[in-house]
């Protein structure tokens, strides 16, 4: 398996050798020995796998969990052809406000790691393409953030041929400098400590109910 870092700080791509026959494939989209390589440490523990289907067209994004608890993702596409974008939101990082793309594809299975605190974002380019997710925590709907996918400033790589197909909620969603003035964006050395504890930190939480009051999204 091949890893690469990718332009938004501790992104990574994988890509993995495809085993074909005349009966079909097989294929391993994550594989810890090649991850610890590229990231350090093992993947973290999985609390949750989901995947969603989408027709040619669907824009998902750009979403962000509220941090804490945050949460990094690890995604792939065994059907069908996405765009896979991601934007830095971590305030105080680096590259923050940087954004990559990956092709991801049911042909050479490549995977991204995504930290905890990056935007995540997508484009079905192919009718009933299916996007995997293997996520540090569970789906809790008040805890999930966006930014704009049509912010002119991130100017995200929608293909031109594509005629952009969006939830309400995504449609709604503030441009980058309107949610870091709301205070929604999460700081890149928080974002950094959870990442160290293994993605998830129950304690980090606790402190954030007791000390935060709880933002309406």
């Amino acid at each position: 398996m091949r890893s690469r870092k990718l332009a938004v700080d501790g992104a990574l791509e994988f890509t993995p050798q495809v085993f074909e026959d005349a009966r079909g494939l097989f294929v391993s989209p994550y594989q810890e020995a090649a991850f610890v390589a590229a990231h350090g440490r093992p993947l973290f523990p999985v609390a949750q796998t989901s995947h969603g289907k989408s027709r040619r067209g669907v824009v998902r994004g750009v979403h962000f969990t509220r941090t804490p608890p945050g949460g990094p993702q690890y995604v792939y596409c065994p059907q069908g052809e996405v765009l896979d974008i991601l934007v830095d939101l971590r305030v105080g990082s680096p590259t923050f406000g940087q954004v990559d793309a990956v092709l991801l594809d049911q042909w050479d299975f490549r995977a991204v790691y995504i930290p905890v605190g990056v935007g995540h974002a997508y484009v079905a380019l192919r009718d009933d393409s299916v996007m995997s997710y293997v996520l540090a925590a569970a789906y809790v709907p008040e805890n999930e953030l966006a930014v704009s996918v049509f912010d002119p400033v991130l100017r995200l790589p929608i293909p031109g041929d594509i005629d952009p197909i969006v939830s309400e909620r995504d449609r709604a969603a503030p441009a980058l400098v309107e949610a870091e003035a709301a205070g929604l964006l999460p700081a890149y050395s928080l974002c950094q400590t959870i990442e160290a504890a293994g993605g998830y930190s129950a304690d980090l939480v606790a402190a954030e109910n007791l000390t935060t009051p709880r933002r309406n999204s």
